[in-house]
C-alpha cells in the first residue's frame, strides 16, 4: 500500500505477523499476556533482550489501564505487529483515559517536560519513563468515548534460527 503526500510517495510497511489478544479487566490478566505475549515472541525468533524490553513497555502499558480506565472498563486488547525489523505493540481501553483527559494525543518518545499533564499528577508517570527507556517510541491517544490507546514501537534483533526469517527468505 503507498501512502501518498504531496509530491513524495512512501511504501507503508506490512507487518509479516500481527495478531491480537483480549483480556478481561483484571489484575490476573497481565500475568497472563506477559506469557503468552513472551512466548509468542521467543517462538517467532524475537531476541531475548528485546522480548524482555517489549515485555516490561507492554506490562506497564496493561497496569496503566487497570489503574486508569476505570471499572465501567470490561476488557482490553494487546495488538502485536511484527516486522523485518521492527514490532508494535498497541493496548487499547475503551475507558475514560483519566491520565490523559485533556491532554489528547501526545508522543512521548522524549522524556516529558515539567508542563506535561502526567508528570504533574502526583504518583503519576513512573510508567510512562519506564515504557520510554525500553521502548524506541511511545504514542498515547486518549479521548472521551473512545478510550485510550498505547502504542509501543521498538527495533528488535532475531535469533539466527528465527522462523520469520526463514519464511521470508522462502517467499
Amino acid at each position: 500500500m503507498t501512502v501518498g503526500t504531496g509530491c513524495q510517495m512512501r511504501v507503508k510497511s506490512v507487518p509479516d505477523v500481527k495478531f491480537g489478544l483480549m483480556f478481561r479487566y483484571e489484575t490476573l490478566s497481565v500475568p497472563v499476556m506477559r506469557r503468552v505475549l513472551g512466548d509468542t515472541l521467543r517462538g517467532l525468533g524475537v531476541d531475548e533482550e528485546s522480548v524482555y524490553d517489549l515485555l516490561l513497555a507492554a506490562t506497564e502499558a496493561c497496569t496503566n489501564v487497570l489503574q486508569h480506565s476505570g471499572r465501567e472498563v470490561r476488557g482490553y486488547a494487546v495488538v502485536t505487529s511484527l516486522g523485518a525489523v521492527g514490532c508494535q505493540v498497541e493496548v487499547a481501553d475503551e475507558g475514560v483515559g483519566a491520565v490523559l483527559r485533556e491532554a489528547g494525543p501526545r508522543e512521548l518518545s522524549a522524556p516529558a517536560g515539567p508542563e506535561t499533564l502526567v508528570a504533574q499528577l502526583p504518583e503519576s508517570g513512573r510508567g510512562l519513563a519506564v515504557m520510554r527507556a525500553c521502548v524506541d517510541n511511545v504514542t498515547l491517544d486518549s479521548s472521551p468515548g473512545r478510550g485510550t490507546v498505547v502504542t509501543l514501537r521498538k527495533h528488535i534483533r532475531w535469533s539466527q534460527d528465527a522462523p520469520l526469517r526463514h519464511y521470508r527468505a522462502a517467499s
